[in-house]
């Protein structure tokens, strides 16, 4: 038996061929009202963004890294496969869209803080931790 890909029960193979209407009613609600909100053309950041991928698209020029700094903007089934640079602050961190991220935000897969890692005590610590013994 051979799984098949499938977001909120539709397969992978029609997913791409949504329409903005029939894309709507699948997601969440505050999503729903951002997507409607740029269709209409009140969130203009994230409708530009809309407008460029669709001309990236048609030119043919989809393959290359599309950079933005819209975090904000509710990943679409027709940027399916396409690979975005979301800005974290500081750089612009790759995003690929693959079936399981369509719905949410660009910002979701960037983040902007990074780990810390503090190593041992020693030179220039505290005056209580400078007395442990150094491996």
């Amino acid at each position: 038996m051979i799984k098949k890909d499938v977001w909120r029960g539709i397969p992978e193979e029609k997913i791409s061929s949504l329409s903005i209407e029939e894309f709507v009613k699948l997601i969440p609600a505050r999503e729903r009202r951002t997507v409607l909100r740029a269709v209409s053309g009140k969130n203009k950041r994230f409708k530009q963004l809309i407008d460029k991928v669709r001309k990236l698209k048609a030119q043919g020029k989809a393959n290359k890294v599309i950079r933005t700094h819209v975090r904000s903007a509710v990943i679409l089934p027709e940027w399916l496969g396409l690979t975005f640079g979301v800005h974290n602050g500081k750089e612009f961190k790759k995003v690929e869209i693959t079936l399981h991220r369509i719905g949410k935000r660009l910002g979701d897969f960037s983040h902007t803080t990074g780990r810390v890692v503090h190593s041992g005590p020693g030179v220039g610590a505290t005056r209580g931790s400078k007395f442990v013994p150094l491996k």
